[in-house]
């Protein structure tokens, strides 16, 4: 039995026994508190981030023939950093090399080893912190906590799930049967774990770390080595998290080319070749409709897991708490300036207004109370910069100008100065006003702090035109407002057939954007959003197969 295993059994049980419950539970501090982490982590994860800056980013051992990046900060500087790389026939030539003693192993023994890393991973989550940030542009306390200790509980939460259906089959088994009136054939049964190979991992740009760690470690602890892919803008957190790895691997024996590094640029990408390559068994995927569409297209014959993007809903019918709900609604909006592949974009809101804990309240009304709601939240420069964060991507902030010209603009995007990074490139949320007949507008999606509310006919009105982007265009989040439980539970089984996670009056400090691990179901697999769910069984069971032994005992 692995010393690893046995060190992080316990952990290990607490993970398994939360994803049964569903409860509240996270491995790991969320908060970048020096109880936690220690009392020099932060100036330590600074400094680090620091040292790693305008300079070649060493993995020992890693394949190496040339140096590649090109990432730059949201908040106005270069990172100058470059990574190992080689041609993808070498790529996954190590991998699968690297492999066959990883897949040899035992689900313990591999378990041991990546609860190590997450580990090890958490211990360094300032670091990853700072890498998250400058490069996706999260504000710093989301970029800790999203990329940190969250992303890690992820990570665990996938190994708790592959461990639960590995181990599911007993290792071995004495079988007898009665093949005779007076003879009974014995036959001594076994199975084996076997992986179906080499795993791709495609990151995005925004959640470098979050969405990439469930796909990764699930094919890990199956069994599978692993390329890890990240989008050419957000790099660094993923190099980090390859090369702790590696050493883990490395000091327990593997060999560490386990898990490596794919590297690019936008100029010259190689994620086409990876998802091609003869030898590449499964790929996750995180991006556009697009490419993801390019992929499961280009993919034959691979075990594909996708979370594309989708139109994200939300109903308005009626209150008791008009301020609670006009405040969720407008931080919701506002955070990571809509770069969520949760956060809402489309508001549907009855023509004839809706009853409020302050009366009835008419269309604009309720269009005003969000926009000023808005306006309230970011009033303070230093809060509107930590709950805003930067805009990752120029194509983002060229997405807000091609907006104002849909619909009739309600509240402009502005850029909000962040004193200590004059460079940064923010954008508060635009919201528009349109007719529930423009579909034009806003049936597709447009990522980024672009929301629209829509005057619909009533209610049901609403409700059938946000199931219908949901199951048409996908959607990973919806959300009601209604105090009438006929309306909820109409709304409750429109969603279901659309395949979207409902989330029903929330007015208080949780938010439609958020997932929690070991609780949540990120993606349902039910609607064009994506075709996995991070993370449940299907998510694990489907990368590795079952292979048995049997062999007659002779008397």
């Amino acid at each position: 039995m692995s010393t690893l295993f046995e060190a992080h059994k316990s952990l290990l049980e607490q993970a398994v026994s939360a994803i049964r419950s569903r409860g509240n539970w996270a491995a790991f501090v969320a908060m970048p508190s020096p109880k936690a982490y220690g009392e020099t982590a932060k100036v330590d994860g600074e400094n680090g981030f620091t040292a790693l800056r305008d300079r070649h980013f060493d993995i020992e051992g890693h394949p190496y023939s040339a140096r590649t990046g090109g990432e730059k900060s949201p908040y106005g500087f270069d990172l100058g950093i470059t990574y190992p790389t080689v041609p993808v026939a070498d790529l996954v030539a190590a991998s699968k090399a690297a492999g066959k003693a990883w897949g040899a192993a035992s689900p313990q023994i591999r378990v041991g080893v990546l609860v190590e890393i997450i580990k090890r991973l958490n211990a360094q989550s300032f670091l990853i912190a700072n890498a998250v940030h400058h490069t996706s542009g999260q504000a710093f306390i989301m970029a800790f906590q999203a990329g940190g200790p969250e992303a890690q509980d992820r990570a665990l939460e996938a190994v708790a799930y592959a461990y639960e259906e590995m181990t599911r089959v007993p290792a071995s088994v004495r079988w007898a049967k009665q093949t005779g009136k007076d003879q009974v054939t014995t036959i001594d049964k076994s199975w084996r774990i076997v992986p179906r190979g080499v795993a791709l991992v495609i990151g995005c740009a925004t959640f470098p770390t979050w969405n990439t760690y469930p796909g990764l470690f699930a094919s890990l602890a199956t069994g599978n080595s692993a390329i890890v892919k990240p989008h050419p803008g957000s790099i660094l957190p993923v190099a980090i998290t390859v090369k702790i790895a590696r050493a883990v691997l490395r000091e327990n024996g593997f060999d560490p080319n386990v898990v490596v590094l794919a590297a690019d640029t936008v100029d010259a990408p190689v994620t086409k070749a990876l998802v091609t390559h003869p030898d590449v068994s499964i790929i996750d995927f995180t991006g556009s409709n697009a490419f993801g569409k390019w992929v499961r297209d280009n993919a034959a014959g691979k075990q594909v897991y996708t979370e594309e993007a989708g139109i994200n809903s939300i109903v308005v019918d009626s209150t008791d708490n008009l301020r609670g709900m006009a405040s969720n609604i407008a931080f919701s909006l506002s955070l990571y300036s809509g770069q969520m592949c949760t956060a809402p974009q489309n508001i549907f809101v009855p023509a004839g207004g809706i009853s409020t804990d302050q009366g009835h309240k008419n269309f604009d009304e309720i269009a005003d109370a969000i926009k000023v709601s808005i306006d309230k939240l970011l009033g303070d420069p230093d809060r509107a910069a930590a709950i805003l964060g930067a805009v990752q991507n120029d194509a983002t902030a060229e997405r807000i100008k091609e907006a104002a010209g849909l619909g009739k603009v309600i509240r402009q995007s502005e850029a909000h100065a962040v004193p200590s990074m004059p460079g940064a490139r923010t954008a508060s949320p635009m919201i528009s006003v349109v007719e529930a007949k423009d579909e034009k507008a806003y049936m597709a999606e447009r990522f980024g702090p672009i929301a629209f509310i829509i005057r619909a006919t009533d209610t049901d009105d609403a409700i059938a035109r946000a199931s219908h982007a949901a199951s048409t265009h996908g959607a990973i989040s919806g959300a009601l407002y209604s105090t009438d439980e006929g309306v909820i539970a109409k709304a409750i089984d429109a969603a279901a057939q659309a395949g979207v996670t409902l989330s029903i009056n929330l007015t208080g400090g949780v938010f439609v954007n958020q997932n929690a691990a070991f609780s949540d179901f990120h993606v349902t697999g039910a609607n064009p959003a994506g075709n996995a769910s991070l993370t449940d069984t299907a998510f694990v069971a489907n990368r590795f197969r079952i292979v048995g032994v049997k062999r007659q005992v002779v008397a």
